[in-house]
């Protein structure tokens, strides 16, 4: 059987008793790093586990889903993904590739930042699209994101943006040599992204502006969860700590019971 299994967005003990009991079973269990990361670190997941983890990075994840499947025919192989399984596209791939070698699997769901974002108070419900926001470099500056927002905007309704994150990135002086070096892990701070969000309504001149409403999220799901709600502006400035990082843009009007909630995060 093929497992892909849910851990949850704090530590180590967000793992359901399910998959916990399937990660103990498997004979192998590949660790998936390259969507998102847990606050613990592997060696912590290791010691709760009481075995040891394949780290699948994005090189094992995009490119080497057929060793990862290798023997599940046979035996019991897990694929263990931060927050819920099917939170990202990318482990879609899996499933649709384990059908196609006739080899059983099976998900085991938990809590995802796309269900557990509702902790800052507003309503789930009440949320169009989800967007991404990349980081960007000195020639390459997208902002169809922005489209989105405003889609969902001007339609009242709430907008979650997922902020990059980089983990075994080649460099790009790299890419010409034979052997490939990697940047340093970076993580996007909703600072980071409401400065690019900055420059996009300075560049249009027309939706947002630099006093428009939005909430920040940090380290969702653990113990040193972190929100804050503000402006723009304040938000580009507010440290809130380590990753990993969301930014909320909430739409043209909010129940009474969101803005009461959202209230004790104002700044």
């Amino acid at each position: 059987m093929f497992y892909i299994i849910g851990l949850g967005l704090g530590d180590c003990k967000d793992v359901t008793v399910k998959g916990l009991e399937i990660i103990k079973k498997c004979e192998r269990v590949y660790l998936e790093a390259y969507t998102s990361i847990l606050t613990c670190g592997t060696e912590a997941l290791e010691a709760f586990y009481g075995r040891k983890l394949i780290v699948a990075d994005r090189d094992l994840v995009e490119q080497g889903a057929d060793e990862i499947l290798q023997g599940a025919a046979t035996e019991d192989v897990a694929l263990l993904v931060v927050g819920d399984p099917f939170g990202a596209t990318t482990h879609t791939d899996f499933i649709l590739r384990a059908k196609e070698k006739g080899i059983p699997f099976h998900v085991v769901h938990n809590a995802s930042i796309l269900n557990a974002i509702g902790c800052c108070g507003l309503q789930l419900y009440s949320f169009g699209e989800t967007v991404s926001i990349p980081y960007w470099t000195d020639s390459w500056q997208p902002d169809s994101f922005y489209e989105k927002i405003m889609s969902n905007y001007e339609r009242k309704l709430h907008t979650l943006c997922l902020l990059d994150i980089k983990v075994k990135e080649p460099t790009l002086e790299s890419l010409t040599k034979k052997k490939i070096e990697y940047m340093p892990p970076r993580f996007m701070s909703v600072s980071e992204a409401s400065q690019q969000l900055l420059q996009i309504i300075e560049r249009k001149g027309c939706g947002l502006t630099k006093d428009s409403f939005c909430i920040g999220l940090a380290r969702v799901g653990s113990e040193t969860q972190g929100i804050v709600a503000c402006s723009l502006e304040k938000m580009s400035s507010y440290d809130l700590g380590g990753p990993l990082h969301s930014l909320i843009i909430p739409g043209t009007e909010l129940h009474p019971l969101e803005l009461e909630y959202i209230d004790q995060f104002k700044v």
